[in-house]
């Protein structure tokens, strides 16, 4: 009976190991096509603090939908929010990323804190934001952008 609770004991305390391991920043580097979703994010967060809507409008597939803590909108919105200065994404720094590929999907997941200028005032907020790219032709378009507010920058995933 000793021997059963003592491999028991041994078993949970690897599998504990393994997992926080894994959630220590010990996962393997990044894919070439994984980089590249990386790239592709940290870009959009330039091209959105710098309102650069005609970037933006080719990275946005007619169909992509946006998050946000106050609403959710299409393509056309986000544009012309960005383009009028409704929400200005002054700088995102971004904590930790993470992507997973299924098939033509990508999901990319940003630990970030946000300055932006929302409605005429300065707020910084921390989110993990959620981007969903499909790759289509050869390109990746981004298909979902979700902010999801959480309560430090540093903050769990």
């Amino acid at each position: 009976m000793k021997t059963i609770f003592l491999g028991l004991f041994l078993l949970f305390a690897t599998v504990q190991y393994g997992a926080a391991q894994t959630s220590n920043g010990t996962s393997p580097a990044p894919t070439k096509e994984e980089q590249q979703i990386i790239e592709l994010s940290k870009t959009k967060w330039l091209w959105m603090a710098d309102k650069n809507v005609d970037s933006l409008n080719v990275l946005f597939d007619t169909k992509s939908v946006f998050v946000h803590m106050g609403g959710s909108w299409g393509k056309a919105q986000e544009i012309n929010v960005i383009k009028g200065g409704g929400i200005h994404y002054k700088k995102a720094d971004i904590h930790s990323v993470s992507v997973n590929i299924i098939g033509n999907t990508a999901i990319l997941l940003n630990n970030i804190t946000l300055l932006a200028v929302v409605g005429g005032n300065e707020v910084t907020n921390p989110f993990i934001v959620t981007e969903v790219y499909i790759k289509e032709k050869g390109h990746w378009k981004m298909g979902s952008l979700s902010f999801t507010k959480i309560n430090t920058p540093g903050g769990q995933r």
